[in-house]
């Protein structure tokens, strides 16, 4: 079985979503963490270039929304960090 580079990216982008909602479920990474919302960042973003490669637009879909709503949200905690 050989992975091309578009596979690989899928593989990581699952693994950065299921890692941070796996360790915020069981309480080892706050919710309002950089750390959570870098891993859901980078694995939203590599999902959509692995679906759009595949042509899985609602998969697409989910992951811009994602993102859209991780960004704005880790840049409240990036700066609230930088005032204190």
């Amino acid at each position: 079985m050989t992975f091309s580079f578009i596979d690989v990216l899928g593989w990581v982008g699952s693994l950065c979503v299921i890692i941070a909602y796996g360790l915020n479920s069981y309480q080892k990474l706050r919710s309002d963490s950089l750390i959570f919302y870098a891993l859901n960042i980078i694995g939203g973003i590599f999902l959509i270039i692995y679906s759009n490669y595949k042509e899985a637009y609602a998969v697409i879909f989910i992951n811009v929304v994602w993102v859209i709503i991780a960004v704005p949200a880790m840049l409240r905690v990036f700066f609230k960090s930088k005032g204190t």
